[in-house]
């Protein structure tokens, strides 16, 4: 088998993967976030094209199932801006979804994340490529460790990873207890999101000593401690010898955060925090964080 990185547009070897935003939404709808949709397709045109732009050659949208990820307008999306689109399936934390939502999922979650990773969402023929997932603040809630269930038992079917949405970067070591420890998935397998927004060195350095990688995302929040204190925390991490482990993202997620709409956008990780980093850094260390790692915690060889 072949490792692959499987995008909206098919499977591409890693090293094609290019300079990657390893989690962002191109399209995102929650009942949490009443009026601040990401549903526009022209405008997720425009971003794409402006971390192209950029420099951008991939992006991992860890939009999961129910939540608008408008699966098939990726592929045209993709083929218009030369930016592969890399799609997740997965479950989002219960507050994301109406009631009856998950309750149509009970005793099936597992078989769904796996059609969706090898044979389509819905009728597009768009296969997602990562399961994503999500913990709660400090704990994990029966909700989550019964999506985190099924994830695990897609990985073991398909080699997919599971992508994790730690709630304010809490409660790392319980999702790798849970998916690593009771579920056997391989830690390697596992990518922490969110971690920029719990600045703990201490549990950085114990949750990359399980082998899984470590997501910083969604720079420029002014209600998250990120920017000012990632350099930080990822110099601390790259001199501890875990430089291989790491990821960047933007993680857009309301339409006034686009760059197209006067925010940060997809652009803001190329334009203004490779550079910052790259200062604490190194170049040559940023770029393996937004190329080489990308390439290897999202292929796969896929069964």
């Amino acid at each position: 088998m072949v490792s692959a990185v499987r995008t909206v547009l098919g499977d591409l070897p890693p090293a094609e993967l290019g300079v990657t935003d390893s989690h962002d939404h191109l399209f995102f709808r929650s009942p949490r976030l009443p009026g601040q949709e990401l549903d526009d397709a022209p405008a997720a045109r425009a971003e794409l094209a402006a971390f192209r732009a950029a420099g951008g050659s991939a992006v991992v949208q860890w939009t999961p199932y129910g939540l608008g990820r408008r699966a098939a307008d990726l592929p045209p999306l993709s083929r218009a801006t030369g930016v592969h689109v890399v799609c997740a399936t997965g479950l989002h934390q219960d507050v994301h979804y109406a009631e009856d939502t998950p309750a149509a999922l009970r005793g099936r979650l597992a078989d769904v994340f796996v059609a969706e990773l090898t044979e389509g969402i819905g009728d597009t023929g768009v296969r997602a490529g990562l399961v994503k997932v999500a913990g709660g603040f400090h704990g994990l809630d029966a909700h989550a460790r019964w999506t985190m269930t099924a994830a695990a038992e897609a990985h073991h079917a398909t080699g997919a990873p599971v992508a994790v949405h730690l709630e304010m970067g809490t409660a790392a070591l319980d999702v790798l207890d849970l998916l690593c420890g009771e579920l056997e998935v391989p830690p390697h397998r596992v990518i922490l999101g969110h971690l920029n927004r719990f600045p703990d060195s201490v549990l950085h350095r114990q949750a990359a000593e399980s082998g899984c990688y470590l997501a910083f995302d969604g720079p420029s929040r002014t209600h998250h401690a990120t920017d000012w204190r990632m350099p930080d925390a990822v110099r601390a991490l790259a001199e501890g010898g875990f430089g291989d482990r790491l990821l960047l993202g933007g993680d857009t997620v309301v339409a006034a955060a686009r760059s197209v709409d006067g925010g940060p956008g997809m652009p803001y990780l190329l334009r203004r925090v490779r550079p910052r980093l790259a200062a604490e850094l190194g170049a040559d260390l940023v770029e393996q964080v937004l190329t080489e790692n990308p390439g290897r915690a999202f292929a796969v060889d896929w069964r």
